[in-house]
């Protein structure tokens, strides 16, 4: 065993942790319009922190909080952690209000959790970079998505030392507890990348494999001697079940950094 393999099974881990993005949003819905316009811009006013999930998006959030309050309550989540931004706290909401958690359990809402910020490509579909920041798409494709940080944002390295420390907190205070954390796509693959001790290329070739489904669930268990070990990723079926509409749209931003 490797010094890093050593150190992970030997880490005070949490017996199981989910990670859900969060439902369909309005940023989505406007997104994908933008796109099939083929416009620059995605017409979202203000903030991205404060944009709602849709109509669909609360279906999403519904269905997903009836799929965890159907498992027995020893294996419920008992911890709930979530990014700070509207559509991952309504989501949490929808899942602790339909009964997905085990007890009445606050939401801790962390900062660390939240959405990889985009800086000025916030807004911007894909065309929307190319056309009005060249220089930017030209950067992106010499560095990659992986160490690309637009001005004013972060790269996928930025949200992944972020996520260390988060981990660090759940090992110091929520070892042995059922963690669910509610955030966002890139959230979801970085956490990955950190706890199954990823590198660049395999991140990215499940980044390539497809878009993480709003409301669906990535869930580890904690394996004696092993830490924390896949169970699912980007599992759909608490939407399906119910017949809700899967989507996978990117979020805000047209360039996921």
């Amino acid at each position: 065993m490797e010094v890093g393999e050593a150190a992970r099974s030997a880490r005070r881990w949490p017996a199981a942790l989910f990670v859900v993005r969060h439902g369909e949003s309005l940023g989505n819905v406007a997104r994908d319009a933008a796109q099939l316009a083929r416009a620059d811009r995605i017409a979202v006013e203000g903030r991205d922190v404060d944009v709602a999930l849709s109509a669909l998006g609360e279906r999403q959030a519904g269905a997903l909080g009836r799929w965890f309050a159907d498992m027995p309550a020893a294996e419920r989540p008992d911890t709930l952690l979530v990014s700070p931004y509207a559509r991952a706290i309504s989501t949490a909401r929808a899942v602790r209000d339909a009964g997905g958690v085990a007890g009445e359990v606050p939401l801790c809402v962390d900062e660390r959790l939240r959405e990889k910020e985009f800086g000025i490509l916030d807004g911007l579909t894909t065309s929307g970079v190319a056309n009005l920041l060249p220089e930017q798409a030209e950067f992106r494709r010499i560095l990659g998505k992986f160490y690309h940080r637009p001005p004013g944002g972060e790269s996928w390295c930025d949200v992944i030392l972020r996520l260390r420390s988060v981990l660090d907190t759940i090992a110091l205070h929520h070892a042995g507890r059922r963690v669910l954390i509610v955030a966002h796509q890139v959230v979801v693959l970085c956490l990955r990348y950190v706890i199954e001790n990823l590198d660049e290329e395999r991140l990215l070739a499940i980044d390539r494999a497809g878009d993480v489904a709003n409301c669906s669930v990535t869930e580890y268990r904690l394996v004696p001697g092993e830490g924390l070990v896949l169970a699912r990723y980007n599992h759909a079926v608490p939407l399906e079940r119910e017949a809700v509409p899967v989507t996978d749209a990117n979020d805000r931003a047209g360039v996921r950094g």
